[in-house]
């Protein structure tokens, strides 16, 4: 598989690859260097460092989605 890097060194992976690591708008991944080259891995939630919080989130709630939250308006009475 062949990605281009843009003038700004931007990478676009392809649909079938976010898809196969369960990543999307928002997520995060970390860029590791191994012998046999470099791996992409998506950053997960580590439910353990969540204290009492970890029996509140179910196993399946999706992810935070920052577009969807910058997309959507708010009420100005919130602001400090």
């Amino acid at each position: 598989m062949i990605v281009r890097i843009t003038a700004r060194r931007q990478v676009t992976l392809p649909t079938e690859v976010l898809e196969a690591m369960g990543i999307g708008p928002g997520d995060r991944l970390r860029l590791e260097e191994g012998p046999d080259g470099l791996t992409l891995k998506p950053i997960r939630i580590d439910r353990s460092r969540l204290g009492t919080l970890k029996d509140k989130i179910p196993p399946d709630y999706p992810p935070f989605d920052i577009r969807k939250f910058r997309e959507e308006g708010y009420d100005l009475k919130l602001r400090d």
